[in-house]
């Protein structure tokens, strides 16, 4: 399974240099960025990141203040990480349990030092990458990463592969859902995707377009809309946005 993160940084450098190094680690996964320390709390508030990088070079005691105030809503506070320029907030940091602090600019090695610690102070239970579909005596392997989508039709799956083959599977949709990783949303009564393949979301017309040679349209449902609007969310912490 995937260790969710958020970044509390207003500088925009900042942020999209750790974000590019942290994108590195396959297990590692953005689901929400802030500017400060009341949008950080709302933002860990909302979607229980497993860890929180804060740079703490503005309004540094704001944020300890903000990590106190974590125990009065969480009884498990997330993994944190602070930064800065200077080791100024390094002692506060320690005294207020930081899992690590940076010194600025961000380094590609201390991120990783850091990464592989975490990981093996704090394991996750391993997501299969391999799903198997067993018929009878035939056994057939897919790899998770190469799943673009899944589509029911009554009790049986198939399998949308990024190669373009299919691959069916006498099971229903519902079967697979908890065997897949943290990338896999179910968007409709009949539409699993997974959200690495997606590259257009279009509210007004409710569809998924996938980042495919075809670029195959998946519709979600009302039902489901609730977690495409976290999927937008968690898509555009990661982007660089633009507007026309």
């Amino acid at each position: 399974m995937d260790y969710t993160y958020t970044i509390i940084d207003s500088n925009a450098t900042s942020k999209l240099q750790l974000q590019l190094y942290l994108r590195e680690y396959e297990d590692f996964s953005c689901v929400g960025t802030a500017t400060d320390a009341e949008d950080g709390l709302n933002t860990i508030l909302k979607f229980s990141p497993d860890v929180v990088l804060i740079n703490l070079n503005q309004e540094g005691m704001a944020y300890f203040h903000m990590v106190t105030e974590l125990n009065q809503f969480l009884n498990t506070l997330p993994i944190i990480i602070g930064y800065s320029e200077s080791k100024k907030y390094a002692y506060n940091a320690i005294k207020s349990g930081f899992f690590d602090y940076w010194v600025l600019p961000h380094n590609e090695f201390d991120v990783r030092k850091t990464v592989l610690r975490l990981r093996k102070r704090f394991p996750k239970e391993t997501v299969p990458a391999t799903l198997c579909l067993k018929s009878y005596n035939d056994y057939r392997y897919l790899n998770t990463n190469d799943i673009m989508y899944l589509k029911s039709d009554n009790n049986s799956t198939d399998f949308f592969m990024r190669d373009g083959h299919v691959v069916s599977a006498f099971k229903t949709l519902k079967s697979f859902e908890q065997q897949l990783p943290a990338s896999f949303i179910r968007i409709h009564q009949s539409y699993i995707l997974n959200s690495r393949y997606v590259g257009r979301i279009n509210f007004g017309k409710s569809i998924c377009t996938l980042r495919n040679e075809r670029e195959d349209e998946l519709p979600f449902s009302k039902t489901y809309k609730e977690k495409v609007e976290d999927l937008k969310e968690m898509l555009s912490k990661t982007a660089i946005n633009t507007y026309n």
